[in-house]
């Protein structure tokens, strides 16, 4: 009963220390990814949700030249951008979320 206790208590202190290795090894691979890493995510994020609104400007602008009338497309195009650039922004924040969530369950 003692030993098993014993080496119970072994094969846990092992495993921890196991963990701790992995962790440790993840992070010296990982050096690169600090700030810098951070605020260009940020970037991209800011790219996905600027480009489609600035698209939508542009043609609204352009439509507005083609057909005047009461609707404005430069108004209405700003908007459309503006919500696909923030749906694709979600999406690609959902995505990276996925990945840690997967490399931490493989800890």
């Amino acid at each position: 009963m003692v030993n098993a206790l014993k080496n119970n208590a072994r094969k846990r202190f092992a495993d921890k220390i196991g963990m701790r290795e992995t962790r440790r090894i993840k992070a010296r691979r990982e050096k690169g990814k600090g700030v810098w890493f951070g605020l260009g995510m940020m970037g991209a994020i800011g790219w996905s949700i600027a480009v489609p609104t600035l698209i939508g400007v542009a043609i609204g602008i352009w439509m507005d030249k083609i057909l005047p009338g009461r609707i404005s497309w430069t108004l209405t195009l700003l908007f459309v951008g503006l919500v696909s650039g923030c749906i694709n922004a979600w999406y690609f924040i959902k995505k990276e979320q996925m990945r840690i969530g997967e490399e931490q369950n493989d800890e």
